[in-house]
């Protein structure tokens, strides 16, 4: 039970850790143009990363079933991986770089299992998971956010070239601000699956392995024998991450809104747009993509169709290598956190 309630803290807090880590990627445009202020910007993220929340399920069972073989996996495993996702996200916040929660817990996932079964790589799902779902995705929805976002500017340019400036700043000023707000259900949808697939999987072994049958009846909802998320689990994760996200995250903020590229509201628009839209088509095919690789490129790629040269290469140049190192730096860390508690 000990274990349990470790889980389910590590969880609540690697979830926190994601509201205020991800914050910027529904609200550093939107903050960057002056559209809202910040406070504006972080009250209507954490509203919106709460509805999101609530809605779907395809993510979590990809985390928590898709990805590798459920039978090695203890609730100690689970704890080993939360905390090196929690790790490498502290980390990467600290240095203000937008890396990939979602990596990092899908790191610590897999290299935690990986040390469960000692070494045995078969227990990984690369097939039917982690390929398709997780590498492949990983290099692709950052290209379609990139080559997107320039599209759909390139046709807002056309579009509205005989309209005066203050028209088209005044106008998509307000656009922006429905735009900032699917973007921000789109993230919830999408990574607070993530945790709500983490404490089922943990609920799910734990009731496997036989851990609740001494427990009094009114622990009852705890007993998960099939993996289907139990309700309490889905408001549970969906709060914190509202609660996480009106933390904010200014180091990021900052990176994606003002050191990237320069912005004005229908880029912003533009952005927001194409990353929602990538986003919410990923978690409707139980993708547990990374909101922050799409938002990120679909900002660069806007960025650059209005002046290539406007883009800082070298602030992009250390958010691609966070990108690079997440997965293995994740999983090294779940690994090495396993065998130790294995060790113990």
């Amino acid at each position: 039970m000990l274990t349990l309630i470790s889980v389910v803290l590590a969880a609540v807090i690697f979830e926190y850790s994601n509201g205020f880590h991800d914050a910027a990627n529904a609200i550093a445009t939107v903050v960057s143009t002056r559209v809202l202020t910040p406070r504006q910007a972080i009250a209507m993220a954490a509203f919106f990363n709460l509805t999101g929340a609530l809605f779907g399920g395809a993510v979590a069972s990809t985390i928590g079933k898709g990805l590798f073989d459920t039978d090695i996996v203890t609730m100690t495993t689970v704890l080993c991986a939360v905390i090196a996702a929690f790790g490498w996200n502290m980390a990467t916040w600290w240095f203000g770089l937008p890396s990939s929660s979602s990596h990092a817990l899908i790191g610590g996932l897999c290299g935690a299992a990986l040390a469960a079964a000692r070494g045995d790589w078969s227990v990984i799902k690369w097939n039917a998971g982690v390929w398709p779902k997780v590498v492949v995705p990983m290099v692709t929805s950052p290209l379609a956010g990139f080559i997107f976002g320039a599209l759909l500017m390139f046709v807002l340019l056309v579009a509205l070239h005989r309209f005066t400036p203050h028209f088209v700043h005044s106008l998509f000023g307000k656009l922006q601000i429905f735009s900032a707000a699917w973007m921000a259900h789109s993230h919830g949808t999408n990574d607070a699956q993530k945790t709500m697939g983490i404490i089922t999987l943990a609920l799910f072994s734990g009731t496997k392995a036989g851990s609740f049958d001494h427990l009094p009846a009114w622990l009852d909802f705890l007993k998960t024998p099939v993996f289907v998320l139990p309700k309490w689990v889905i408001g549970l994760c969906a709060l914190t991450m509202a609660v996480g996200t009106a933390a904010g995250g200014w180091r990021i903020i900052r990176t994606l809104g003002h050191r990237m590229v320069k912005l004005q509201p229908v880029n912003g628009f533009a952005a927001e747009t194409t990353a929602a839209v990538i986003i919410q088509a990923a978690s409707y095919y139980g993708i547990p993509l990374s909101t922050t690789h799409v938002i990120t490129t679909s900002i660069m790629g806007v960025g650059a169709l209005k002046r290539f040269s406007g883009v800082r290469w070298t602030v992009v140049e250390r958010i691609i290598w966070a990108w690079v190192f997440t997965l293995p730096a994740s999983g090294v860390i779940g690994y090495a956190l396993e065998r130790l508690a294995a060790a113990l």
